[in-house]
């Protein structure tokens, strides 16, 4: 299967430094392994990320609704080389001989009917500030997947443990200071403060691996 690397622009020809040795499957896994079911969602899936790989939005349409094409052509890294197989209506591709942030490892499309509706992907953000507020986000419309396009899975499991209330006590962004081995991202609220400890760099990208809370 073809390789690409989809970094924008001039860094395309950088991205491939992007690229680390693999770490085992099971630190980046976004669900346990589960029983084969239906191929049925599998085929808009697969035709999905064919025409990707071959940079063909228009056949792309016929199979994903625009938000997903859109989804799916702006995936950062080169084609994941595994096709993971689909747990309901959710279908994975999967990189096995990299590494790249986030707890997806790859893309996650959800299905429904014979279209893709939408795409999430490993992503890469070079700020910490980016993957703090964007798991932040996630948290708030109570999306997993979102929130591991961006943190780990421990981490993801760490924050949702709570579900975000918009009628409870606001949340103030602090900021990223770094600490050791990193960055820490800060939100304040009433009775305490949240922590998003932040590895990375610029040129691999940022995640966030792990949660601490501290009480006034």
């Amino acid at each position: 299967m073809s390789r690409r690397l989809v970094l924008g622009g001039a860094a395309v020809a950088a991205g491939a430094t992007l690229m680390l040795p693999s770490v085992p499957a099971a630190a980046q896994a976004v669900a346990p392994a589960q029983a084969p079911v239906s191929a049925a969602p599998a085929t808009p899936a697969e035709k999905l990320f064919g025409a990707w790989v071959r940079g063909d939005r228009r056949a792309a349409a016929r199979v994903a609704t625009p938000s997903a094409v859109n989804s799916m052509f702006a995936y950062a890294y080169r084609a994941p080389d595994e096709f993971a197989g689909c747990s309901g209506n959710a279908c994975r591709f999967v990189h096995t001989s990299v590494n790249v942030p986030g707890g997806l490892d790859g893309v996650l499309m959800i299905v429904s009917g014979s279209k893709v509706t939408k795409v999430y992907g490993s992503r890469h953000f070079t700020t910490p500030s980016a993957a703090a507020k964007h798991l932040f986000s996630a948290w708030k419309k109570n999306d997993r997947n979102q929130g591991l396009e961006a943190a780990r899975p421990a981490a993801v499991n760490r924050l949702f443990r709570v579900r975000f209330d918009p009628k409870g006590v606001p949340y103030f962004f602090q900021g990223c200071s770094p600490e050791p081995k990193g960055h820490s991202c800060a939100w304040s609220y009433e009775g305490g403060a949240m922590f998003m400890h932040v590895r990375g760099s610029k040129a691999t990208g940022y995640d966030v691996r792990s949660i601490g809370y501290v009480a006034d």
